[in-house]
């Protein structure tokens, strides 16, 4: 249990660190006054570039990541794996991931005001070896086709939050997992689903009005042919 404890506060501190805040002050910009104001790497690759918003991309999904497997990999040399068949255990595990999701969203060094979350608990729902890696990974196939189809972050974020719980549920079904442990991954993938939603309100609300921002990278040439 004093391990959990240390990594739980790690995880949250870690998810804190708004690396996006700190690329921006790198290049002398304060990234919560420009583009939408968020503490993204959406955001970050809007204003300060986008190799700056991949770099932020990979820094807030390593936020989510490096707990989990850390965690994971403290547990393990102990003796106590913690994806064992107690839910006690996996529940303890999927803390830690949630635990770094919320230091993201509610960083304690910015008076609780940061990011949206979504890069961070992809990153956390990688280190869920091998249960819900395989959703992970196909989440971020249609959160790549989505921004592609639609130029819209924040709707594909939305979307593939939405497919998680569904393919987990659906994986654990195909692989004949216990009925409590589908419920307990399921209800946890279906908790961060909620919390990405929520912090995506306003993305939702400026697509219903057709004020919200599309990304350069995914928008398709539309320069008119040149002519013969």
């Amino acid at each position: 249990m004093t391990i959990w404890i240390l990594w739980l506060i790690a995880a949250y501190l870690l998810g804190s660190v708004s690396f996006a805040l700190m690329l921006g002050r790198l290049k002398g910009i304060d990234i919560r006054s420009q583009g939408s104001g968020n503490l993204g790497a959406t955001n970050a690759g809007r204003v300060l570039g986008k190799k700056w918003g991949i770099g932020c991309c990979l820094l807030d999904l390593g936020k989510g990541l490096v707990p989990v497997l850390g965690y994971a990999l403290s547990v393990n040399l102990a003796g106590h794996p913690p994806t064992s068949s107690a839910w006690a255990g996996a529940i303890l595990w999927l803390m830690i991931g949630l635990a770094a999701v919320l230091g993201h969203v509610f960083p304690i060094w910015l008076k609780f005001k940061g990011g949206k979350g979504a890069a961070t608990s992809f990153g956390a729902l990688l280190g869920f070896w091998p249960v819900l890696t395989a959703p992970a990974l196909a989440s971020a196939v249609i959160w790549y086709a989505v921004t592609r189809k639609t130029a819209y972050v924040g709707l594909a974020s939305v979307v593939a939050a939405l497919s998680i719980p569904v393919m987990t549920i659906a994986s654990g079904l195909i692989q004949q997992r216990p009925p409590g442990e589908i419920a307990v991954y399921g209800g946890f993938t279906a908790l961060l689903a909620a919390l990405v939603v929520a912090r995506h309100r306003s993305n939702l609300a400026r697509l219903r009005t057709g004020t919200e921002a599309k990304v350069d990278w995914a928008q398709r040439d539309k320069r008119p042919a040149k002519e013969a």
